[in-house]
């Protein structure tokens, strides 16, 4: 059932905006009561969360051979990452303006934990090992090479966002030359 609702939220929002949808819009589409999505979704940003969330999976469900070079597992990671989010490329787009709402403080100290979630578990995709003060310049590098990608894809008009996944892979080969992704 709570994919079902976040679908019908993604499908109801591609049409008005997430701005514009209200839980209350989605529970009737989806002929349930409000109290029906509190059990899945207590806030519309919880559904936010999710989307994220099932782009966590998409990376953690790729199969990235870790013979490959640390920056093309890593490549790989985000890659299926952005893609998980492709076909709501829009929409995912207001969903973090959503969030960056100058009344939303409380979720943007959310977006924050979600990153370095999101950034924890591109480590663990691509079976970075560092540890110590190497994992610490490695998951600000990261983490920094992680949200200067994602909004550029957001922003990103070509077909399928190419622009956007040239940048990640000039971004990874250039850390690589320091020694960053081991």
């Amino acid at each position: 059932m709570q994919q079902q609702i976040l679908d019908t939220a993604l499908q109801l929002a591609s049409k008005t905006g997430w701005e514009q949808l209200t839980l209350q819009q989605l529970a009737a589409a989806m002929q349930i009561s409000l109290a029906d999505i509190y059990c899945h979704f207590r806030t519309k940003d919880e559904l936010v969360d999710a989307w994220f969330d099932r782009a966590d999976m998409a990376l953690l469900s790729a199969q990235i051979s870790k013979e490959l070079p640390a920056a093309t597992r890593l490549q790989q990671a985000i890659q299926h990452w952005l893609a998980a989010l492709a076909p709501y490329h829009k929409l995912s787009s207001q969903m973090l303006l959503y969030k960056l709402e100058p009344g939303h403080i409380h979720l943007q100290f959310g977006g924050i934990l979600r990153i370095s979630r999101t950034v924890q578990w591109l480590r663990e995709a691509a079976g970075l090992t560092a540890s110590g003060v190497a994992r610490i310049g490695q998951e600000l590098a990261l983490s920094s090479l992680f949200v200067v990608v994602f909004v550029y894809w957001l922003k990103d008009r070509s077909p399928a966002q190419q622009r956007s996944l040239r940048l990640l892979q000039r971004k990874l080969q250039c850390a690589d030359i320091f020694g960053l992704w081991r």
